[in-house]
């Protein structure tokens, strides 16, 4: 989340006016009321009055179904806002109280366990989270905990830290798991056109200390699938050579819940014995309001028992690994939801339909003859893009922000170490981006074209638009 300075008015400093139609009883009454922004009034306001004064202002955020840059499901049925609403006041982590919430969370488990292979998946252990972050974390710490419990002749002691190797494509929540874990964060930088982690340059980073692999399935910079297998493949040859076993975990926050449906003969899941975790994010392309992640391990083997809290559950016993503490079941029963609503034959209709939408919008755009496609959307329904050789009248910043004037979020980025000379934009396609919305921002895209062209060269930008983008 993010941090906001706190901000306070002097001494007289005045509100913000009310529209007089806001006073039900007394218009004219109301026209002097002043709701300030930073700091608590005086006293209470017609619920309709509150309502209205922070409904109006949010009218002037982003359209989220116009949002281009975000992986976040925007759209779902009404029949799941109706059960959203109704279990917004249950609190997950009142398992003996919400017994059926709890339940509908275990069967979820149990369900993605089928879904990705686990050996035994009645034995595989897992949880809900508020995101594939907090997912991260805690594979991070089952990792962490596995390799100390397996060192614990040697750590701690000086000179002995361990560290945690990844591709430097990964998403932040990784760089924030190593810092706040005091984990090394070893990354295999980027080279020429290969985007992300390389099999044998994660290998030759491992030794004695390292708690395990993170491979990405689905990069948020290009939509591309780190290919795990051969990570795993990489990882067998130097146990063999040094007797080292290092764990994989997947983080599936986008593709482990498209793989599973389109790609069907990808081994990436559990069934690689190397792959000891995996994440997901419900809220993404698990179809379902933010925010809700995933993560499993495919056996409890895996999972450090110390690491597991236990409460009482019906008189029983329920084990409970999270880093939050109270939050809203809605979105887990969202989750079941969708997956009742669609099964393995809908979600592989809703996926197929956006990768679809993806192959057509990059093919489109590619044959605009202004751009260079990096990727084409045929593994995540994300592709990215930059501006073709010979192009010098404007930049991708140039595009993203004509295309953000008439509505459509679209981001422009530079790419991490070692190609941060690479700045491309990025078009997520998710359910309820249809074909006709594509159409729509090619028209758009096309009819900003003929003016860029007309520049005499990219326009400044404030340092800041030119960092990496980690969403």
């Amino acid at each position: 989340m993010a941090l906001h300075p706190g901000e306070r008015g002097g001494a007289g400093r005045r509100g913000y006016a009310l529209n007089p139609f806001y006073g039900e009883a007394d218009p004219l009454g109301d026209m002097t009321a002043e709701p300030p922004r930073h700091c608590l009034p005086d006293g209470p306001m017609p619920p309709r009055t509150a309502y209205q004064f922070v409904h109006d202002e949010l009218m002037l955020d982003g359209n989220a179904r116009l949002n281009l840059a975000t992986f976040v499901t925007t759209w779902m049925e009404p029949q799941a806002a109706v059960l959203l609403a109704e279990c917004a006041d249950k609190n997950m982590i009142d398992k003996d109280e919400y017994p059926r919430t709890a339940e509908l969370e275990q069967r979820c488990v149990a369900m993605l366990a089928d879904l990705w292979h686990a050996p035994d998946p009645a034995a595989a252990v897992g949880c809900s989270t508020t995101g594939s972050s907090e997912a991260c974390m805690l594979a991070g710490m089952a990792l962490k905990r596995r390799w100390a419990l397996a060192n614990a002749d040697r750590h701690p002691a000086a000179g002995v830290r361990p560290n945690l190797v990844m591709g430097a494509n990964v998403q932040v929540c990784w760089e924030k798991f190593c810092n706040f874990w005091e984990v090394e964060a070893r990354q295999v930088p980027l080279e020429g056109d290969r985007f992300h982690l390389a099999p044998e340059a994660a290998a030759g980073l491992c030794d004695e200390n390292t708690i395990g692999v993170v491979t990405v399935l689905g990069s948020t910079f290009d939509g591309s699938y780190e290919p795990v297998a051969d990570v795993c493949a990489a990882l067998d040859t130097l146990q063999e050579r040094t007797g080292l076993d290092v764990p994989v975990h997947v983080d599936g926050a986008s593709g482990a819940m498209v793989a599973p449906f389109l790609d069907e003969d990808l081994v990436w899941d559990f069934r690689l014995p190397r792959v000891s975790s995996i994440n997901t994010s419900g809220h993404k392309y698990g179809l379902v309001y933010p925010g809700v992640g995933w993560a499993l391990w495919r056996d409890r083997a895996a999972l450090p028992e110390e690491l597991v809290f236990r409460v009482n559950y019906l008189g029983g016993d329920m084990p409970t690994f999270a880093l939050n503490f109270s939050r809203p079941g809605a979105q887990v029963a969202a989750q079941y939801y969708t997956f009742l609503r669609l099964g393995r034959e809908g979600f592989k209709a809703v996926q197929r339909t956006t990768r679809d939408v993806a192959l057509h919008l990059s093919e489109r755009i590619g044959a605009l003859g202004d751009f260079r496609l990096l990727t084409r959307g045929d593994q995540l329904p994300v592709f990215a893009f930059t501006t073709a050789e010979g192009v010098t009248n404007f930049d991708v910043f140039d595009v993203s922000r004509r295309l953000r004037e008439r509505g459509w979020l679209v981001p422009a980025y530079t790419f991490p170490p070692n190609r941060e000379d690479l700045s491309v934009l990025r078009i997520v396609c998710r359910n309820g981006f249809s074909l006709d919305l594509a159409d729509l921002l090619l028209a758009d895209l096309t009819a900003l074209l003929s003016e860029l062209r007309q520049q005499s060269g990219p326009l400044d930008r404030p340092e800041w638009q030119a960092t990496a983008f980690h969403h």
